[in-house]
Parts: structure tokens; C-alpha cells; sequence
């Protein structure tokens, strides 16, 4: 089952992104992080390869509805693949590259973007999101702890980038959240 091309708010569509788009998309993902996080250009560079990314990934895009504005990206896997060794289970979907237009700040799209991930999972019927983040993006670890993530101590990993700055990887997981109930909740 695909997963689908909207959220819950009328003002974002989330989708696919087209081919012709990753240029775009790409410069949203490098500024959203080089704006919010001091990293070496190299990475940067990764962030920005959304093209290349998208040729054995789905790279999620979120839109504005009335004027088809791109606020933010992220990155899951295709079926019955894996982005990262944070998922180590069948029963896992892991994503990446979760970046938000400075400008649409405060729209909630980060969050929107990854209630589509728990939707996508769920419609795969996988049971748990994962996902890796730095000890510094302090910004993101309170959204998805805010979303119910908890820390993944033994996923959690530390390297010394090339100019000898060690970097501590934190890893958080969430059982997938169920659905809400057609018809409502009862009284």
C-alpha cells in the first residue's frame, strides 16, 4: 500500500520528489543544517546529494498546498530496505536528512514530516522507526523526543572526523503509533 502524498494539515502536502526538483532540494537540506549546525563542508555535501540519494532512496518532500513552496525533506528507504546499521530488525525503518526551510520554521512541518515516516512504516507493516542524530542538534532530539522517541543507549556510536573532532551519534527508536480509530473515539 503507498503511503499517501498528504498530512493532516490543509496547509502541507508531503510526496515524492520529483526529478526536477533535487537541485532545490538539495540547497534546502545543506542551508537547513548549515544554518542550524556547525559541520565540515564534506558532510554538507552529502546532505546536499539529494539527487544522487534519490536514484535507491525516497526522498520525501513536504510542499506548501496553495503555493507549492518546498519547506523541508526527509529521507526513508525503499521497501524491505534499510538507510543505516541503526536498523538492525526486519521490523525497523530508519530515515535521514530530516531538514526544514529556516523559513518555515515554526509550521510544524518537521513534525509533520515524520508522522508521514510512522505512516509509511505503518502502511509497510513495520512495528518501529529508528533514526541516528548528533549529540549537537539539540533542535531535533526535542522533536522526536516530543514525538515519543526514547534513546537507543546501545545504538548510540562516537567517531573522530578527519581533523581529529570526535562525534558522539545518538540513536532514538518508537513503536509505530497506531492509527486513531475510524469514527472517533467513543464517549
Amino acid at each position: 500500500m503507498p503511503a499517501p502524498d498528504s498530512t493532516n494539515d490543509p496547509g502541507l502536502v508531503l510526496r515524492l520528489m520529483r526529478a526536477d526538483e533535487a537541485a532545490a532540494v538539495g540547497r534546502l537540506a545543506r542551508d537547513a543544517y548549515a544554518r542550524a549546525y556547525e559541520l565540515p563542508d564534506a558532510y554538507l555535501d552529502d546532505i546536499e546529494a539529494v539527487g544522487d540519494r534519490a536514484r535507491s532512496q525516497e526522498v520525501w518532500v513536504a510542499a506548501d498546498a496553495v503555493t507549492g513552496e518546498l519547506l523541508g525533506t526527509v529521507t526513508t528507504p525503499r521497501p524491505a530496505e534499510r538507510l543505516s546499521s541503526v536498523a538492525r530488525h526486519e521490523d525497523e525503518l530508519d530515515f535521514r536528512f530530516l531538514a526544514v526551510s529556516p523559513a518555515a520554521r515554526g509550521r510544524r512541518v518537521g513534525e509533520a514530516m515524520v508522522r508521514h515516516v510512522f505512516g509509511l512504516a505503518a502502511s509497510r507493516g513495520i512495528r518501529r522507526v529508528v533514526l541516528n542524530t548528533g549529540a549537537q542538534m539539540v533542535p531535533a532530539q526535542r522533536l522526536y523526543e516530543r514525538l515519543g522517541f526514547q534513546p537507543l543507549d546501545d545504538r548510540e556510536f562516537s567517531f573522530a572526523r578527519e581533523d581529529g573532532t570526535l562525534v558522539r551519534i545518538l540513536a532514538y527508536g518508537i513503536d509505530v503509533p497506531a492509527a486513531p480509530a475510524a469514527g472517533g473515539a467513543a464517549a
